[in-house]
């Protein structure tokens, strides 16, 4: 499975995905270097199956999604099927894609 991140404001940083099954179990970690304003992460050996995601451009490489005072994300975030939320993340159920073969996903992280 590959995931493409475009829209990027910067190549500061890295990009922190994490991959969970349909039962919101983590299964999965990774990080990337950014190139440009794009991202692309590879995750090998899944199963087929049904999955989600969620990433965040974490420009200070703190490993943490910094927010500003009322927390409200300071750097760029996104999930799968690029669902939103309103005032929150989405509903996870939102985020699930079926993962039958290798699949390319694309994704714009939002910026505040």
């Amino acid at each position: 499975m590959t995931i493409e991140i475009n829209g990027l404001r910067n190549s500061n940083g890295q990009i922190l995905v994490e991959l969970c099954n349909e039962k919101e179990i983590k299964i999965k970690g990774n990080s990337q270097v950014i190139i440009g304003n794009k991202c692309i992460i590879k995750i090998e050996n899944l199963e087929p199956g049904k999955y989600a995601f969620k990433y965040f451009h974490d420009e200070n490489k703190n490993l943490n999604l910094d927010t500003n005072w009322v927390g409200i994300p300071s750097e760029g975030f996104g999930f799968s099927n690029n669902a939103a939320g309103t005032f929150g993340p989405p509903p996870f159920k939102k985020t699930i894609f079926a993962l039958i073969n290798n699949i390319t996903m694309k994704c714009t992280p939002t910026y505040y």
